[in-house]
């Protein structure tokens, strides 16, 4: 490439260069702009050209206008040195776990290492950063499963935690036992227990904060049958086949468990979801849809209606209070219809009744052995 001055003179920009801005979202540094050929005056004359714009000492960008994202990333572990990595929410940024890059980057230094302050960077020492990093990945960055762990372990709400690792697992970039093997490596972790019970329930298919507080609060806590979770269907829409995925599926009972993360939609995710409810009902299903409010501040009315779904379509248990001031009704006094629904057809159930009468022969046993021993009468007919 040859650059034309205001005095005619040319000036050509070495091809290597060129190819270490490409690699590195067009930032280079000025130790690379002098090892690859370029005099300290020509590396001058850019930036006070317009050429290039400086971003922090030393480092420059070879295009108008600001650095994108990955520039930015790039400008503050050159700043850094060979040694620092992207780490936090700039590392899942880069890895595609989160959607969108953070205001400033983080980077991570060995311990040994202060690096002095930079606008838009945030840098943070850290121990074993050799075994931490990624062996080949550019950016250099820290291992997905460290930059999960180190975010999870700054979060101060449970939903954070539990949003960062089912969005890892979700999006396939790793897996539930490779994130125990790196907390089990770690001394110290402020969510250790939490995260544990979140990979249990990540094995399971719940692959959002909802779906697992629906898991723990509602379905297990009151006694429901296990559902499925993000089970793959396929439907046909408008003459094509589609692959869909149900939040919750109770396949036996046709009926579907929609939960939604974000209960602000715009227009279109509104209509996906009437589509969505259609193509359940159209299958001869039911469907249930929840939100975050629903299911934090109130689980038990969440429970109670999916029992209620459950059992109208043949379902033959009941479902049992959370807690002493749960206002569920476990029902051992309903005399409702248990009639399957046709869409169940004649399936072999439990029904309460079968499951209630081995609790009642208990009962009166014990009642019987509490009572005390009856008067003969002077007839001998035994009654009082």
């Amino acid at each position: 490439m040859v650059e034309r001055g205001r005095r005619g003179l040319t000036v050509s920009v070495p091809p290597a260069l060129l190819r270490v801005a490409q690699d590195q979202a067009g930032v280079v540094s000025r130790r690379q702009a002098l090892d690859a050929g370029l005099s300290a005056r020509q590396v001058d004359w850019r930036v006070r050209s317009g050429r290039w714009a400086r971003l922090h000492p030393g480092i420059y960008v070879t295009h108008t206008g600001p650095p994108a994202a990955p520039g930015r990333v790039w400008a503050a572990l050159l700043l850094a040195g060979p040694r620092a990595v992207a780490g936090g929410r700039t590392a899942l940024a880069l890895w595609g776990v989160l959607d969108a890059a953070p205001g400033a980057v983080t980077v991570c230094v060995p311990h040994d290492m202060t690096p002095a302050p930079a606008p838009g960077a945030a840098f943070a020492r850290r121990r074993s950063l050799a075994t931490a990093r990624h062996p080949t990945v550019q950016p250099p960055r820290l291992r997905v499963e460290e930059a999960v762990l180190d975010v999870a372990d700054a979060a101060t709400r449970v939903t954070d935690v539990v949003d960062v690792v089912v969005r890892a697992v979700q999006r396939r970039l790793t897996t539930a036992p490779r994130l125990r093997e790196a907390l089990a490596r770690r001394p110290r972790h402020r969510w250790r227990r939490l995260l544990g019970l979140v990979l249990e329930d990540v094995v399971v298919g719940v692959r959002s904060a909802l779906e697992r507080e629906y898991l723990r609060r509602v379905e297990r806590a009151h006694g429901l049958p296990p559902g499925r979770y993000n089970p793959q269907e396929s439907v046909v829409e408008r003459r094509r086949e589609r692959k869909r995925y149900r939040d919750v599926r109770y396949e036996v009972w046709a009926l579907v468990v929609e939960l939604d993360g974000d209960e602000a939609h715009a227009e279109e995710d509104r209509h996906d979801e009437h589509r969505r409810d259609n193509a359940v009902t159209r299958s001869g299903g039911a469907s249930l849809r929840y939100g975050w409010r629903d299911v934090a501040a109130e689980p038990c009315l969440v429970a109670e209606e999916v029992a209620a779904s459950l059992r109208a379509r043949g379902w033959g248990g009941r479902p049992v209070p959370c807690s002493p001031a749960c206002p569920l009704d476990s029902g051992d006094n309903d005399s409702g219809d248990d009639r399957p629904h046709p869409a169940v057809g004649d399936r072999p159930r439990w029904t309460g009744r079968q499951q209630s009468k081995p609790l009642t022969r208990r009962v009166s046993r014990t009642r019987a052995a509490a009572a005390p021993p009856r008067r003969s009468s002077p007839t001998g007919s035994g009654t009082p």
